[in-house]
């Protein structure tokens, strides 16, 4: 196992020369100082020069103090210590490696969907996988296909492009927001499908920077969760699919697509489903039965059209989703003797 240290990364930073351009001198000279004010700025455990070196190394693909509000659906969010963009798994190496030098935690943020960040940020490094991690792959095989898929790109695309192919089994991804990796992860579904049952592997990075593939039985699915060892970070995952007619898969999607619209709220920004459905229930049901639709709490709301639903009127705060799910949990244990499961995860400081 390889031990981090950070001169791993000031020696690869140290491969970069500037000094022969007396205007790079100067930036080079004055970025110290600008890196430490923004260390103070966000509260990050950092020195000046350790951010310098990342930089150095990272280019813009790193931003300190980046406000995660814009990468989450529900578009709330305080800032990153510090945020990557990575567009390569020797990116995630990096981050890896400058986190562990320094005792930071790190968060791998996909498409911001079914997440809380707290209003105080996120403390330690958050990494988003990037262009690099956009791809698909194709293996045709007896009777249908396998698809290797970066974990950066959206699944509604990859569904989509699957049904142009002729391949069924992701047609209940239609509109569904977020990246493959993070759908794998928490095992997303819906209208009777789900993915667990179609991943046949999954690829990524250890704590440690080393590659690991788990193959389909390795892999354990339960409801909106898979089971992988703790800080894996997904950068690729294998999905086996079969051959389909092509029409009748355009009509299932279009199907699904009106489904979705009709039950879901379409136009305010949500995170999605908030609470997980209990054994033989429904989150959503629930919460309506409790007489809680429509209830808001200063600029969330409850959806009219589906109770699981929060919406996000302009301006609201990580606090007031909070207070409201807390107070939906609270009612409709006193109502019904069921206590609710967030479905979104709370991310930050609390």
């Amino acid at each position: 196992m390889h031990r981090w240290r950070f001169s791993d990364l000031e020696s690869t930073a140290v491969g970069v020369e500037v000094l022969d351009d007396p205007m790079t001198q100067g930036a080079e000279r004055a970025l110290p100082a600008q890196l430490n004010r923004e260390a103070h700025e966000t509260g990050a455990p950092v020195p000046g020069e350790a951010m310098e070196v990342l930089r150095v190394r990272l280019g813009d693909r790193v931003r300190f103090g980046e406000p995660l509000a814009r990468y989450t659906s529900l578009r709330i969010g305080g800032p990153a210590d510090v945020f990557v963009r990575a567009e390569s798994v020797e990116d995630i190496r990096v981050v890896l490696g400058f986190s562990a030098a320094y005792s930071l935690p790190v968060f791998v943020l996909g498409g911001g969907t079914n997440l809380l960040v707290s209003d105080q940020g996120v403390r330690g490094s958050v990494l988003k996988l990037g262009r690099g991690f956009d791809y698909t792959n194709w293996k045709a095989t007896e009777g249908g296909g396998l698809v290797a898929v970066g974990a950066g790109i959206r699944i509604a695309r990859i569904a989509r492009r699957t049904v142009e192919a002729g391949f069924g089994g992701l047609v209940f991804a239609e509109g569904i927001p977020g990246t493959i990796g993070g759908a794998v992860l928490m095992n997303a579904g819906a209208y009777g499908g789900e993915m667990g049952a179609l991943v046949h592997a999954v690829s990524g990075v250890s704590a440690d920077g080393g590659h690991v593939h788990f193959g389909s039985d390795a892999l354990q699915f339960g409801y909106r969760h898979l089971a992988l060892p703790r800080d894996f970070i997904v950068t690729e995952v294998t999905i086996r699919l079969q051959h389909e007619p092509i029409e009748a898969l355009r009509a299932a999607m279009v199907e699904v697509r009106s489904r979705r619209e009709r039950a879901q709220p379409q136009r305010c920004p949500n995170a999605g489903s908030v609470f997980k459905n209990p054994p033989g229930g429904h989150a959503g049901r629930l919460i309506e039965a409790a007489d809680l639709k429509g209830v808001r709490l200063g600029q969330v709301q409850i959806s009219d059209r589906h109770a699981n639903f929060f919406l996000n009127l302009g301006g609201a705060r990580a606090s007031e989703v909070k207070g409201l799910m807390d107070l939906v949990q609270r009612v409709v244990w006193e109502r019904f003797q069921i206590w609710l499961e967030p479905e979104v995860r709370l991310v930050g400081q609390w």
